[in-house]
């Protein structure tokens, strides 16, 4: 297929759908229809397509590396006012950066004659250099050799420092025990003995040292020989790899709405004071914006999709859409997008504007909230609206014990003094608190009890999404119990045993994990009028009354 100007028609009749009046929003959004037509007709390409072999895990005659990828469409208008759709994809894609259906990266690192291929050889050759000194059989003899007779050294002078510490401190004893025993002329003797004695020792111990400090010398020399090669290739490997980053970062130049340019170096380097993290202006948003805004073509609609098996460590589902990173992302494209007329950032609109707070147990110590969706536990940094701050114009002493994400519903306690929340607190800390979740799953589940054990940590480069994570994520376990299985979907009990951030949803929607994402999951799967997750149990406690206590309220789906 050649499509050299990148400007894709519509093969469906797009005439009855009502264009968008900003731009949307790229980091919150629900994929506008005609971003859905779009998707669709690259996704019909991607599975037609003969130009390219690729393995995204979606067919197991595939072969090769499994690499899902994200793809994104722009939904331009020409010049001539037509309708028509760009297509890209985040990095590299059957092992190139160019395929004509798709936009060409804002920068081509992979240009058979630039300056990255030939200061690449130049890399790999010092690699080559390196790698070959580092197995010759003579520098791995000679290696082995010094190092192994350094370390008889080194604990043949220790041992004759101990002895020479020892035998310093037994002439003391003589010494002081004589001072009292001996006449003083004998005194004086025994003195001078000693003295000769420890300077015998000393004269001893120096002449180890030189004996080893000689046998060492030519198997040193010839060591460092090699060693100080080695060095100075590293360190020249290491400058060029600089040099050829930086050159990299200046060459990775972004247009916006109004015809500017900035590189890498200056968004991330200049303004923001830090180093651009990998793959930064290789994600398929600035791609599109950089080849539209060059092409005089008028953004209208973005969307990003994910096409194939997810990774092993973050959540990422075949065919759904999914907002642009954060830490790559936002500041190239908080630049890209001046211009253009966007949407407002969604996520700084009060999630609880217009939502009454009902106080479901109230008492001299304590209360409990049956906290709406779409409802902040506490303050936000940029929303302060939260139970917390409604609670505390009644009860200025009162603080939650503990916390519900924003999108879930359900039972939270709130301590009315500092005794009470330190009891409480130390329930939740020691997991004597009995917590149950009710949540509606989008898919089936075969077994209808088990545990899910995945540990979790933040994603770096994408908060507050969480990643599954076994060299650095904290313990994450949560129990589950099948209610009932209906029209595709399963209701389940959730009994949480540890209480990270997201810890259900990612359980729920990994692929380790129950690989059925929560309802109404916007970070790890479809958005839709909630989040189907409720925490409907709570048991504990009472800080004052010392009795066992227990709350329940039924989920509004």
């Amino acid at each position: 297929m050649t499509n050299k100007n990148r400007f894709i028609s519509f093969k469906e009749d797009i005439e009855e759908i009502k264009l968008p009046t900003l731009f949307n929003f790229p980091f919150y959004y629900q994929a506008h229809e005609i971003v859905k037509v779009a998707a669709e007709q690259v996704q019909e390409y991607l599975i037609t397509q003969k130009d390219w072999k690729h393995n995204f895990g979606l067919n197991q005659n595939d072969t090769g590396l499994i690499i899902g990828k994200m793809f994104g469409v722009l939904v331009v208008q020409n010049e001539k006012n037509e309708l028509g759709f760009l297509a890209a994809y985040s990095g590299k894609l059957a092992d190139s950066n160019e395929h004509d259906y798709f936009v060409p990266p804002v920068f081509d690192m992979l240009t058979k004659d630039g300056f990255y291929r030939a200061e690449e050889k130049i890399v790999m050759s010092l690699n080559t250099q390196v790698e070959e000194i580092e197995s010759n059989t003579e520098y791995q003899n000679i290696k082995k050799y010094f190092e192994s007779q350094s370390e008889v050294a080194k604990a043949e002078i220790e041992k004759a420092k101990i002895e020479l510490r020892e035998q310093k401190k037994q002439r003391k004893i003589r010494r002081n025990e004589a001072s009292t025993s001996l006449s003083e002329t004998d005194f004086e003797i025994l003195k001078e003995e000693l003295k000769d004695e420890s300077l015998k020792q000393q004269y001893f111990f120096k002449k180890l040292k030189k004996q080893w400090k000689e046998n060492l010398e030519d198997s040193e020399k010839k060591y460092k020989k090699f060693a100080e090669k080695i060095t100075a290739l590293k360190i020249e490997r290491r400058q060029r790899s600089n040099q050829l980053q930086q050159r990299l970062f200046d060459n990775y130049k972004f247009l916006n709405a109004e015809g500017n340019h900035k590189s890498l170096q200056t968004i991330f380097g200049q303004e923001l004071n830090i180093t651009p993290p990998a793959g930064a202006g290789e994600c398929a948003a600035p791609k599109l914006l950089h080849y539209a805004y060059k092409n005089n073509l008028k953004p209208i609609a973005l969307g990003e999709f994910w096409w194939g098996q997810s990774p092993k460590s973050e959540i990422r589902k075949h065919k759904i859409f999914y907002p642009s990173c954060r830490n790559k992302c936002e500041p190239i494209l908080g630049f890209m997008l001046q211009g253009l007329e966007v949407e407002e950032n969604p996520m700084l609109n009060n999630p609880a504007e217009g939502k009454k707070l009902e106080i479901f147990y109230e008492d001299e110590y304590l209360l409990l909230v049956n906290k709406p969706a779409e409802f902040l536990s506490v303050p936000g940094r940029k929303i302060k609206d939260s139970v917390q701050t409604r609670i505390q114009k009644k009860y200025p002493n009162s603080v939650p014990v503990h916390r519900l994400d924003q999108s879930t519903s359900g039972l939270l306690i709130i301590a009315r003094d500092r005794d009470s929340y330190n009891h409480l607190q130390k329930q939740f800390i020691k997991r004597t608190v009995n917590k149950r979740y009710v949540a509606v799953l989008d898919g089936i589940l075969k077994e209808k009890t088990g545990l899910i054990d995945l540990p979790l940590r933040v994603d770096l480069d994408n908060r507050p999404h969480q990643l599954v994570c076994y060299e650095h994520g904290k313990n994450a376990q949560t129990k589950y119990e099948v209610l009932e299985i209906k029209d595709g979907k399963t209701r389940v009990h959730f009994f949480p045993l540890t209480g990270r951030t997201h810890q259900l949803r990612v359980h729920a929607a990994h692929q380790n994990g129950l690989n059925a994402p929560i309802i109404g999951d916007d970070l790890y799967g479809k958005k839709t009028n909630c989040l189907h997750l409720h925490a409907e149990y709570l048991e504990f406690i009472h800080p004052h009354t010392k009795e066992r206590v227990s709350f329940f309220v039924e989920a509004e789906f």
